[in-house]
């Protein structure tokens, strides 16, 4: 049997893609171990069905944490016995790459973003910089690079003439629902859900404005769930504007959990701002999972997001982040019953459509030829 090492920066708790396609590569008979780091509350990994290695790192963050990492996983990679490479985003690359040089076995890059565009980065160029060299040094001599979607594909083989493999994070069929109720998730019975979930609430993802947005609604509270940078800002908001009955924060939650909120939800907001190249063509995990919940999405008019909600009509854009408008959208979304049913209908459409059976076909093909 063939060994795969997949590596991450994160601490594999909640990186659904890369659980979707550690899984896809089981199935085409790979011994997989995911590579990742440990830290402070990780949730546990119950039920994978591969290996897992969280490193301890002395650093968290920052250069050192990036030089540590990269040491301490290029170790890994050379002193196991492995037979492909997968490494996930830029910051895993340099370890990977190092590694199939000097091991002489193949190695796949698995971008989720256009990395060197990312806000944490287009505001400090120095560091920009760096990162940019790191890609330049190794992209033109990568062979098999996926990405998330058409739109960042298109720029990277626009930046380096290569053609990329298109791979969107989209969920798999639901086939065995676990449910609960409101009450027993500790959410109001008697109030519309708003929700916005993700593992990386960041800056400019809209957060701010649809706290703001959310005091000008009627019988309606909004549900926070996940983590980031802005989290304690968004408390601190919540605080000041007297908005302690109106959301509610909850943390990180295993997949499960996660989806069990969801589905309880009348309404999920995906808000990112069109501030850098790597926001204006996201498409977030969390729009596929309202869809696969049964629940209409309120977007900002982002090109790759906007193609799913416009294309498949599964709910409404907003055309600014203007909180009061954001508002207006929310309370037409939430009290218009014809609406409401034709969302209803055509959810259910695209969620026969947009699943990961359907998008892993493209990984599939990728990988035989590893096997």
């Amino acid at each position: 049997m063939k060994k795969v090492i997949v590596s991450v920066t994160n601490d594999l708790s909640t990186d659904q893609r890369v659980d979707k396609a550690c899984k896809t590569l089981i199935s085409l008979g790979f011994d997989v171990t995911l590579a990742g780091r440990w830290l402070p509350g990780c949730l546990p990994l119950n039920d994978r069905p591969y290996k897992t290695h969280r490193m301890r790192l002395i650093f968290r963050k920052g250069p050192l944490f990036y030089a540590e990492y990269n040491i301490r996983l290029f170790l890994l990679l050379f002193f196991r016995r492995c037979n492909l490479l997968v490494s996930n985003d830029l910051d895993t690359l340099p370890a990977n790459f190092l590694a199939h040089l000097l091991k002489r076995i193949p190695v796949v890059y698995d971008s989720h973003e256009f990395y060197t565009e990312t806000p944490e980065l287009t505001g400090r160029p120095f560091v920009q910089s760096i990162w940019e060299w790191i890609e330049r040094l190794i992209f033109p001599h990568l062979k098999d690079i996926i990405t998330v979607n058409e739109s960042i594909a298109g720029l990277y083989q626009k930046k380096y003439g290569k053609k990329l493999h298109v791979v969107r994070n989209i969920p798999r069929r639901i086939h065995h629902i676990k449910t609960a109720t409101r009450k027993e998730l500790g959410l109001p019975e008697d109030k519309h859900i708003v929700l916005l979930q993700g593992a990386g609430i960041n800056v400019q993802r809209g957060a701010e404005e649809a706290i703001e947005s959310i005091q000008y609604t009627a019988d309606a509270v909004l549900l926070i769930i996940g983590g980031g940078d802005v989290i304690e800002q968004l408390k601190q908001l919540t605080s000041r504007l007297n908005l302690h009955d109106k959301v509610i924060f909850k943390p990180r939650l295993p997949y499960s959990e996660l989806m069990m909120h969801t589905r309880l939800a009348d309404v999920g907001i995906t808000l990112d701002k069109d501030t850098n190249v790597n926001y204006r063509y996201s498409l977030p995990n969390k729009l596929f999972d309202y869809i696969h919940a049964g629940i209409p999405v309120l977007a900002s008019r982002l090109p790759e997001i906007a193609r799913i909600v416009e294309g498949y009509g599964v709910g409404m854009i907003a055309e600014d982040h203007n909180p009061v408008n954001i508002a207006r959208l929310i309370n037409e979304m939430l009290s218009n019953e014809v609406k409401r049913q034709q969302w209803k209908e055509n959810l259910a459409i695209a969620a026969s459509e947009l699943n990961w059976e359907n998008e892993e076909k493209t990984l599939i093909e990728l990988y035989r030829k590893y096997v």
